[in-house]
Order: C-alpha cells, then sequence, then structure tokens
C-alpha cells in the first residue's frame, strides 16, 4: 500500500514537474521572479527530451513498480501516460524530439515575450 502511494506521488510529481516545463513560462508572465526556477526546468525538461537523457522521476517511478511487483512500462513517462501510441508525431518525429521541440517554441515565445515587455517598459 506504501509503495502505491509513493508511485502515485511520484507520477503526480512527474506530472506537475512536465507543467512547469511546458507551461511555467506563463507563470513567469504574471511573476518574473519565477524565471530563477522555471529557466532551470524548462531546459531540463527539453534537454530530457531532445537528448535522450534519463529523466530520474520515470528511473524513481519504475524503480517503485518493480520493488511493488507492479508492471513497468517500456519508454519514457510522456509516451506512456500522455502520447497516444496511434498518434504520429509531425513530420514522421519521435514523440519525445517533438515534445521537446513543442517545450522550446512555448518557452522562447514566453521568454521573448518578457524580454520584448521589459525594454517597452525601459523606454
Amino acid at each position: 500500500m506504501a509503495l502505491q502511494l509513493a508511485i502515485g506521488a511520484v507520477v503526480l510529481l512527474h506530472l506537475l514537474f512536465i507543467a512547469t516545463v511546458v507551461a511555467g513560462g506563463l507563470l513567469v508572465v504574471r511573476w518574473p521572479r519565477l524565471a530563477w526556477v522555471q529557466l532551470p526546468v524548462f531546459l531540463w525538461g527539453a534537454a530530457v527530451n531532445l537528448v535522450g537523457w534519463p529523466c530520474p522521476l520515470t528511473t524513481l517511478e519504475k524503480a517503485l513498480r518493480r520493488q511493488a511487483g507492479a508492471p513497468v512500462y517500456a519508454g519514457s513517462f510522456v509516451g506512456h501516460y500522455l502520447w497516444h501510441p496511434g498518434v504520429a508525431a509531425p513530420g514522421g518525429l519521435r514523440a519525445d524530439i517533438a515534445v521537446g521541440i513543442f517545450v522550446l517554441l512555448v518557452n522562447a515565445a514566453v521568454y521573448a515575450f518578457l524580454l520584448l515587455r521589459r525594454r517597452r517598459a525601459q523606454r
């Protein structure tokens, strides 16, 4: 029972982390000081997807699943929980590369907006 709760907690933490990676920049628009937290989070999330680094939260979840005797999925967290296997990534990209590019584009747009707003405020 405790291991099942731990697995659930890791999955929830992972979902919150991914939400921060993808959309945390929108919080930075409202609270610019959050950039010191969100910027490294989004860079890490993009790198994990683009470079193929192992995600520590996925590794932890899989270890807890093994310890609990629960089924362990192959591949990534995003591929298992968030990306429907029948949906192809645009342009034939692998799903993780498509997610990494999406994360970069969303956050680049948000930070470009913030920089433009800051420059206008300084004038």
